[in-house]
């Protein structure tokens, strides 16, 4: 197919008045149950998010990107459809939070997309009242193109009849989902229990899918136009250039994206795992990402063998860039919820401490040398350090100041998570030697 034919490929939108309606869920279960048809199914996730996209990685067996207007940028949204419709049959798209919420939003990105929304309302505790919430959320904003309404949870036949009593003719109700605790996913501090820790995910994602097929949703949606969107060419800033790379349960938040920016820069990428202690491979910089360093503190803190690579790495005055758990792992120490603490590296003097409340949430972005790089940060640890902040970030929505990157030695560190497809050249500098604020 030419670059600059249009494609047509199903498409569908999942959205919600509200997080926790259990939009992940029937989002893999529904990709779980068009691949058992023998249909390529590729998922996207809407805006920054790590944990949803590895379940449903292993719905659709095949990596899950992120689309935001924003953070990733419209033509970088454009041009991962476009990709991905020229082998799909059905491609899904997992909003976040409610519909309206965010800036921009989920409605903001169907709309500039095109993509028809399925509204997943969770029907506990409801009755008639199902019909006003789907009410509102298809008439609020005149132009959304919505293929119909989701009624998950739902008790009973009887109760399933009653959600159904007030719908208007005109909104379609593709189904009633009901509740079941053996395809429910488990959450924590940070959002869902990670796939790779959900022993029994496969028997989760096929019960999904069994409930997927008494709806309306075993028939694929329209077929939406896509269109060719044009993307510079990605200059190989750093051919030569050998980056190890943290990659374990502890330091797992790495966008896709990010690790396919890094390839097309021209790095050698080796990855590493602090977990089982293993040496750091020869590398010119390092990448820790983010995780769950909090959960694995005696781990972490026995890693003597990663710990002595990295000590001597930093000696070096080799570049490390680290964010949000990565930078954790650099303190002097960290402290569960619980209270209990363990040693961490001693690279960056400080520590942190996981609270029960979000200490920092949004979309923000840090000019370095390179330019404007954008991301987001999510965290319920509070850091402590005697270090000046080299600069800060700058909220997408609000004039206050947004989290503080720190210059330390060859360490660049922050609780931002950046996505490197925002500027190629800010990247390349972080690996380089050369990110000054």
């Amino acid at each position: 197919m030419s670059t600059d034919t249009v494609r047509h490929c199903p498409a569908l939108f999942l959205t919600a008045p509200a997080s926790h309606q259990g939009k992940t869920t029937l989002t893999a279960g529904l990709a779980r149950y068009h691949r058992a048809q023998g249909r390529r199914v590729r998922v996207f996730k809407t805006g920054p998010d790590y944990l949803d996209p590895y379940i449903l990685e292993q719905a659709s067996d095949h990596p899950v990107h992120s689309l935001d207007l924003w953070m990733t940028g419209e033509d970088d949204c454009r041009r991962r459809l476009y990709a991905a419709a020229a082998d799909a049959d059905l491609i899904l798209i997992e909003g976040s939070m409610g519909l309206f919420d965010g800036t921009p939003s989920s409605a903001d990105l169907a709309a500039t997309l095109g993509v028809p929304l399925l509204a997943v309302i969770d029907a506990t505790g409801m009755a008639q009242t199902f019909a006003a919430v789907a009410h509102g959320l298809t008439s609020f904003r005149p132009g959304l193109a919505f293929h119909g309404v989701l009624a998950n949870r739902v008790a009973s036949a009887r109760h399933a009849e009653m959600l159904l009593q007030a719908l208007p003719p005109e909104l379609r109700c593709v189904g009633t989902v009901l509740r079941d605790e053996a395809m429910a996913l488990p959450e924590r501090h940070l959002g869902l229990v990670q796939a790779q820790e959900v022993d029994d995910l496969e028997a989760r994602l096929q019960q999904a899918a069994a409930q997927i097929a008494g709806t309306a949703l075993v028939e694929l949606p329209p077929a939406v136009a896509l269109r060719p969107t044009f993307a510079a060419a990605v200059p190989p800033l750093l051919a030569g250039t050998t980056i190890a790379i943290a990659r374990d349960k502890a330091f797992s938040f790495i966008y896709p994206a990010n690790i396919e920016l890094l390839a097309a820069l021209g790095a050698t990428l080796a990855f590493f795992s602090p977990l089982a202690d293993e040496a750091l491979p020869p590398a010119d910089a390092v990448y820790l990402p983010g995780g769950y360093p909090e959960l694995h503190l005696a781990t972490l803190a026995a890693s003597q063998r990663t710990a002595a690579g990295l000590r001597q790495h930093v000696a070096a005055g080799k570049p490390l860039y680290a964010e949000c758990g990565g930078m954790l792992y650099l303190l002097d120490a960290l402290t569960d919820k619980a209270g209990a603490s363990g040693a961490m590296l001693g690279l960056l003097p400080g520590h942190a401490t996981l609270g029960r409340r979000l200490a920092g949430l949004g979309l923000q972005s840090v000019t370095l040398g390179g330019g404007e790089l954008r991301g987001h940060t999510f965290h319920y640890t509070s850091l402590a350090t005697p270090l000046t902040p080299a600069t800060h970030a700058v909220r997408n929505s609000s004039p206050l100041p947004g989290e503080a990157l720190y210059c330390h030695g060859s360490i660049v560190a922050s609780y931002l998570h950046l996505y490197f497809s925002s500027n190629p050249v800010a990247t390349a500098r972080l690996f380089t030697g050369k990110a000054t604020p």
